[in-house]
């Protein structure tokens, strides 16, 4: 097995720290953050690495920035891991995405157990391999009574597809007598979707330059804010992150208004 650690060590990059938790207002600090997860291949090739150790690299990533926004008091984190078009990818790639949700959880389900957070995840789980299932399944039942940060992985999720199954749900329940048309509008649409409970992100993240939702939460990012970043995403840290919050809180919210 290709081991990714060694290849990594002495190849990270690393950058200075300009911003700390002081510069956050605690009293407005956005309660949904969406993030899509961006460039860890481009990360690799561009040190001459495989693709894959880009992943790995970045699940390293997701530990700190879930530390991070369980430090600020985010309310929910929700990680675009694994896009319903990513299956398109080389299948050595694939089969190594479905394998990193076992080694992140089964790394760090103790701590996030421990520090309060509850682990949830939004997709189409039918086509996931059993043993991937099978991790996020114990990490669910392991943290579903923590009521701190949740945090909800994307995984094998298209925002086109929870439409269009919200859409078919909608039509069976109407056709079943259990809602009227004239009952039908956004908030009950809404009601359908796989963000039901857990609401609207405020704040959208997305890493590696790229400029565009990609198919991620189209219906649910409506009025968030949205803040793009160059750096890739194995090499986006708790500094990066807190700059985010901190433009976030320079924007004014108007939601249509004045």
């Amino acid at each position: 097995m290709l081991d990714i650690f060694s290849l990594i060590k002495n190849k990270t990059e690393i950058t200075s720290s300009d911003y700390s938790i002081e510069d956050i207002d605690l009293s407005s600090v956005p309660n949904h953050i969406a993030i899509i997860m961006d460039g860890n291949g481009r990360w690799a090739k561009k040190r001459g690495l495989p693709r894959i150790a880009g992943h790995y690299e970045g699940m390293k990533v997701v530990r700190k920035i879930v530390k991070a926004a369980n430090e600020i008091g985010v309310k929910v984190l929700t990680l675009y891991a694994f896009s319903t078009e990513n299956w398109k990818r080389p299948k050595e790639e694939v089969d190594y995405l479905m394998r990193l949700p076992e080694e992140f959880l089964g790394t760090f389900l103790p701590e996030l157990v421990t520090e309060n957070v509850q682990v949830r995840v939004m997709g189409n789980q039918e086509q996931l391999p059993s043993h991937t299932v099978k991790a996020l399944n114990k990490a669910i039942y392991d943290t579903q009574y923590n009521d701190g940060l949740i945090l909800n992985f994307a995984l094998n999720y298209g925002s086109r597809y929870e439409m269009i199954e919200a859409i078919k749900q909608i039509v069976k329940d109407s056709k079943n007598g259990n809602l009227e048309v004239e009952d039908i509008n956004e908030e009950l649409f809404s009601s359908y979707l796989m963000t039901s409970d857990i609401g609207e992100p405020d704040l959208l993240i997305r890493t590696s330059g790229e400029i565009r939702l990609s198919n991620f939460m189209l219906w649910q990012l409506a009025y968030a804010e949205f803040w793009f970043t160059d750096v890739y995403w194995p090499d986006f840290n708790k500094n990066e992150f807190l700059k985010s919050i901190v433009e976030y809180q320079c924007r004014t919210r108007r939601f249509g208004g004045v």
